[in-house]
């Protein structure tokens, strides 16, 4: 990881923010979560399951003085992404920051042996809810004196490699689909961007390689210094995808 983006200490970069982190109950999404709040944002934190979701908020409360407004959502259930979009502007009337880091496996296989099932829910969750994400939040951001959007990617959606197919393929999607969303921003206020975290120790990486030395992977809270950085409005590069 490079030193612009080190992981750093809290010093209330986002004060006053109103940010929405997917994926927020477990690995990436629930350290940059915690890490918003104790950068003075407030958070909204979506996944599926309440009670890690009410364990995060504990814990933000307890590192920052105020709990985060919890979603316990399906993102696949699409019609929930309006109803949140329709909940923030009835609430705060904008949005500055979303982070799309919501992911599944799915099941490592050769392409032709993915089940049908399993490739429609990776394309679900990694492609059509972020999109339907997007969409619902993108007139919020627009209402921030400095939006941005950032989207969780990753090494197989730049490069092809055997039996990642269904999740190489669906990162490939996000990746053009939030690049095409920062070209139609780039003479608005938003940035729209991508981080590729690398090799971290979360439950999807430890899936996808049993048997690997979990000490010699990167905390994922050594990697919220990039998102902080992505989210702050001092941020001005748009369309990039960062790998640390």
């Amino acid at each position: 990881m490079t030193n612009e983006f080190a992981a750093g200490t809290p010093n209330d970069r986002l004060s006053g923010r109103i940010a929405l982190v997917t994926g927020a109950s477990r690995g990436i999404g629930r350290a940059v979560a915690k890490r918003f709040a104790e950068e003075g944002a407030k958070v909204i934190a979506v996944a599926r399951t309440l009670s890690d979701l009410e364990t995060l908020d504990d814990e933000i409360k307890a590192a920052s003085g105020q709990n985060a407004v919890l979603v316990d959502k399906d993102l696949t259930q699409f019609e929930t992404l309006d109803q949140i979009g329709e909940a923030l502007f009835s609430r705060y009337k904008r949005l500055d920051v979303v982070v799309g880091a919501a992911g599944m496996l799915g099941q490592l296989s050769p392409v032709g042996h993915v089940p049908p099932d399993i490739w429609d829910k990776v394309f679900a969750l990694h492609v059509t809810a972020n999109w339907r994400l997007l969409r619902s939040v993108d007139p919020l951001l627009r209402q921030s004196d400095s939006g941005r959007a950032i989207f969780v990617t990753c090494a197989q959606g730049a490069k092809p490699s055997p039996f990642w197919g269904a999740y190489g393929a669906s990162k490939a999607a996000l990746d053009q689909m939030v690049l095409t969303y920062a070209h139609e921003v780039q003479e608005t206020l938003v940035k729209a961007n991508l981080i590729d975290p690398g090799p971290v120790r979360t439950a999807l990486r430890l899936k996808a390689f049993p048997g690997e030395d979990e000490s010699k992977l990167t905390p994922p809270e050594d990697v919220t210094g990039a998102f902080v950085e992505l989210a702050s409005a001092s941020y001005n590069q748009n369309g990039e995808r960062v790998t640390l």
